[in-house]
């Protein structure tokens, strides 16, 4: 057969769109898209290349699926590539290709029946691992494989990649856990595991059942016997017997290249009741890595590491900040960590373990102490550590950053410390540096070495340690691909199998899918050219003559903004619509893309503008992701960059000039405040159709000099007594919500300080969310020179609101590097508890509220909620952290007409459940109080009204 290269040039774009037509025509119901934005989010998942899909394609259950088969079956539309995707969390190119994407994660999310007495569940591809261990929680009962990714990973892509991690020595990879699945293939067909196989699959199974018997002998005596055993195309498990055939098991780990599933069933596991983790500290790497099999005696769920890179990261991130001082290490203490989790149901038994491997490590070389995490609580903050560890790794400066391509080779643990000492080798011969971690347990590490791929050199460098390290791994008796799948490294697998097994494989890829069509190029090809690891385009990863934008193109792919729980702020847009174009990811791809387009003057850059206008245009601007991403790749700020370039050649929206006079009026509305209260319903009626806003805000009856506490301009002489402390106001609580204010000061001359008000000039956070950057940097730059004046008097700085505390720590920084220090309300009674000062108690509320935090300070400081909760026990009142997401406010976002879809889905999230049954609660982010008020018959109130009121009530 003549071998053809999949970089060969796609169908014309015609055929594309008239694919999309005829998919319309028969019936199709999910969406379709080609606009740029949507192709640049699919273009990277999150490995090192990039590659350009010509269409996408969502479909909404199974109907569609096999719609979208029999128009693609069509002679016309024979040549198109399809390729399935999942949550794009894969680390090897799996989910990239030219043609067709399939979006699984987008609509087909359902959970299809639930089966508690037999232990088992049917999914629809695009659920997400952790949405799904949710919804089945109250059965006692889970998806045992476990991820770093979890709350984005879905389980159709598990399956793809037989994806694993921590336990899996206990419970098992992915396809030790799936019971059965649905398929469709070429012409719409469908083939059920758990159904008799229709006639035209006779033919075809029976081609697949002699490959199997062909190749099966081979393929075993030629991969290794361990836990992470070699899955994809497994021709073990597919024919266990010679007169049965598993032909579904072939599909586990072959990464959607024999055709789409669209129901699976899942083996489900009760939930241990009693977890316990110890962290054990080593003064060197190797001593924790030794340490891995004498461990396994204890029998333990799993056994992690983290080096001395990465334990150094953690610790200067603060998440470190739980352990003892003795193990948590100093600033050039090079501490390596185990952390081993055992479960079970018997918290005697489980103790009783513990205390044994404790007595055990304590005796090993290198040891210098454990840790047992206190409860579980502390547990999860422990393991987020180690799950935080690849984007630690990805906040490397310079050109040159960790990246995935060697990263989850698995050998014998005994073989462990051998396979480590031949890679640090390989890594020195090419001068590089890199980070470990992973599961010792079963023998899988997850190294990074930091490489700049835009570099020619460490290019060729790329392919040179990933032939190295593929010949270590396989000569230690190892797999090259334990945990994230092969994908793009699949160029190994003839090499690895042997030309025997390699033929078999060869054989059962022609049975279900002939054309080679599905996900083509990876893993097994028959008339195709494989593609090599260095064969598809790198992701351009940096931008030194573009830095305004260079943010952009960090994006690393980690996908952690795509996070579904609904109680985590990142990312709200994206939570409303599961719209890839609508999350900092697929933002951070169309800035990118764009930036490339306008420095290369292609013809369609003016489209690619407009696509990447409407992808940002329903960003919140919360900037979650400035704190949550790895790579801290600010949206707010890239969004703010483009709106200034966007609108140099176009005109801007009068709602814009509104948005932005808003502030700048706020010292007018203070002056004629009585005047203004009569005036504004009338102002709004008129000027809310023409700018498109909704429900905006009331002003406040009280201004600023009614509120019983001291008043003064960022330029009068301040008192500097030592009780003092500096209120600063924001334009919209001082127009819309002085009783926020009053409520702040209240509490503080209750706790026995002395607040003084204090005035700075007109804000500037609008003119940054509508890119009127000129705007911004005067206005901020007269704030920032106010606030340096403040600074002076010695005395503390606070905000009354959140949003304006924070942005003095982001956006204000990009107009001058260092600021004073403004503290959150909570930030400074903490810090004033740990210093003594004696406070009065208050007298308890019948029932403690409901106690919510603004996103974007969940976001940038994960502590707030225990800060408040910390200071309001300090006082002798009970209060209830709640957890919540955006509310969907977020500034004038909630007011603009255009958003309210989103605005209100969620609130209807994450909020209005938490406010069921509550008539009033505490909120500390002026946004959020106005949605409250806006869409619930709540009452939301300053939390420091409720100590106010506490205190006086004593």
């Amino acid at each position: 057969m003549s071998r053809t290269a999949l970089a060969a040039a796609p169908p014309a774009v015609a055929s594309f769109t008239s694919f999309d037509a005829a998919l319309r025509a028969a019936g199709f119901r999910g969406e379709i898209a080609h606009d740029h934005a949507a192709r640049a989010a699919m273009s990277t998942d999150n490995s090192v290349y990039e590659i350009e899909p010509d269409l996408i394609v969502a479909p909404r259950d199974a109907a569609d699926v096999a719609t979208l088969l029999a128009i693609a079956d069509r002679d016309e539309f024979r040549r198109m590539p399809i390729t399935a995707r999942g949550g794009g969390t894969g680390t090897n190119g799996q989910s990239l290709n030219r043609g067709i994407i399939v979006n699984f994660q987008r609509f087909m999310t359902r959970i299809l029946a639930l089966n508690e007495a037999e232990s088992w569940v049917e999914v629809e591809p695009g659920i997400v691992l952790d949405e799904l261990n949710a919804a089945i929680a109250h059965t006692g009962l889970f998806f045992a494989p476990n991820t770093s990714t979890s709350n984005r990973c879905t389980i159709g892509g598990m399956i793809s990649t037989d994806a694993s991690g921590k336990g899996s020595r206990i419970y098992g990879k992915t396809s030790d856990n799936v019971l059965g699945l649905e398929l469709v293939v070429d012409g719409g067909r469908v083939l059920d595991s758990l159904a008799a196989p229709p006639d035209w699959a006779a033919p075809m199974l029976e081609a697949v059942a002699a490959a199997c018997d062909a190749g099966r002998d081979a393929l075993i005596e030629n991969t290794p016997r361990i836990s992470r055993r070699f899955t994809g195309y497994d021709l073990e498990r597919a024919r266990p017997a010679p007169d049965r055939l598993e032909w579904w098991r072939l599909l586990l780990g072959a990464e959607g290249t024999l055709g789409l599933a669209t129901r699976i069933r899942l083996k489900l596991t009760p939930l241990p009741r009693h977890k316990r983790l110890v962290v054990i500290g080593f003064d060197h790497f190797a001593a924790a890595l030794a340490a891995g099999t004498p461990l396994l005696r204890h029998e333990p769920l799993a056994i992690e590491i983290m080096d001395d890179w990465v334990q150094r990261l953690a610790r200067e991130a603060g998440l470190m900040d739980s352990l003892p001082p003795a193990i948590r290490g100093e600033a050039d203490d090079r501490i390596s960590y185990l952390f081993v989790e055992f479960v079970g149901e018997d918290a005697n038994a489980l103790d009783a373990a513990v205390g044994r491997l404790t007595a055990d490590a304590a005796t090993l070389p290198g040891v210098i102490g454990s840790y047992c995490a206190r409860d579980a609580a502390d547990s999860a903050r422990l393991w987020s550590t180690r799950a935080a560890a690849v984007g630690l790794l990805g906040k490397r400066e310079g050109a040159r950053r960790p990246v995935a391509f060697v990263e989850d080779c698995v050998v014998p643990v005994e073989n462990l410390v051998a396979f480590v000492e031949g890679f640090d080798a390989i890594m020195k011969e090419h001068d590089l540096r890199y980070g470990i971690y992973g599961h010792i347990d079963v023998g899988c590490l997850h190294v990074r070495p930091a490489l700049d791929l835009d570099d020619k050199a460490d290019q060729a460098t790329f392919k040179a340690i990933s032939d190295a390290v593929y010949a270590l791994c396989t000569r230690h008796g190892g797999i090259f691909w334990g945990e994230h799948g092969k994908g793009i490294r699949g160029a190994y697998l003839p090499d690895y199998v042997g030309p025997v097994a390699y033929a078999a494989l060869q054989r059962i890829k022609h049975a279900f899918d002939p054309q080679e069509r599905f996900n083509p190029g990876k893993l097994v090809t028959v008339s195709r050219r494989p593609i090599g690891i260095v064969d598809m385009p790198f992701r351009r990863g940096n931008a030194p003559a573009d830095l305004p934008f260079e943010p952009a193109f960090h994006c690393n792919g980690n996908a952690s903004c795509l996070n579904y729980s609904k109680t985590v702020p990142i990312c709200p847009s994206f939570k409303a619509t599961r719209d890839l174009t609508q999350s900092p990811k697929g933002r951070a791809e169309i800035v990118r893309r764009w930036r490339q387009a306008e420095a290369a003057g292609e013809a369609e850059r003016d489209k690619i503008a407009a696509d990447a206008h409407a992808a940002l245009d329903s960003c919140l601007g919360c900037n979650a992701c400035g704190s949550a991403c790895p790579a801290h790749v600010s949206i707010p700020m890239l969004k703010s960059r483009f709106l200034e370039a966007y609108h140099a050649t176009r005109r801007r929206p009068l709602r814009d000039h509104a948005a932005a006079a808003v502030e700048a009026l706020a010292p007018f509305i203070a002056a004629t405040r009585p005047l203004a209260r009569r005036l504004a319903p009338l102002a709004y009626r008129l000027a809310a159709p023409l700018l498109g806003f909704v429900d905006l805000p009331t002003i406040s009856a009280r201004g600023l000099r009614q509120l019983g506490h001291p008043v003064f301009r960022h330029d009068d002489a301040i008192p500097t007594h030592e009780e003092v402390v500096l209120v600063l106001e924001d334009a919209f609580t001082a127009t819309f919500d002085t009783e926020a204010v009053a409520a702040v000061c209240d509490g503080l001359a209750a706790l026995g300080y002395r607040p003084v008000i204090v005035t700075l000039p007109p804000g500037s956070k609008a003119a940054h969310v509508k890119g009127m950057r000129k705007r911004f940097t005067r206005l901020a730059s007269r704030q920032i020179a106010a606030l340096n004046e403040l600074e002076k008097t010695g005395r503390p700085m606070i905000g009354v609101d959140p949003a304006f505390v924070l942005m003095t720590r982001s956006e204000f920084r990009e107009v001058a590097p260092s600021m004073p220090q403004v503290l959150l309300v909570q930030e400074f009674l903490r810090q004033r508890l740990t210093a003594g000062d004696p406070w009065p108690k208050a007298s308890s509320s019948a029932r403690a509220p409901k106690l919510m935090v603004h996103c974007t300070e969940a976001s940038a400081v994960p502590q707030a909620l225990k800060q408040w909760q910390e200071v309001f026990a300090a006082v002798g009142l009970a209060v209830r952290p709640t957890q919540t997401g955006c509310c969907g406010m977020s500034g004038l976002f909630g007011h603009e007409q255009r958003q309210q879809a989103v605005s209100r889905a969620l609130f209807d999230a994450s909020w209005a459940p938490a406010l069921a049954d509550e008539t009033s609660v505490l909120a500390t982010g002026f946004s959020c109080r106005c949605q409250v008020g806006r869409l619930s018959e709540t009452k939301a109130s300053h939390p420091m009204a409720a100590i106010a009121a506490g205190l006086r009530a004593a």
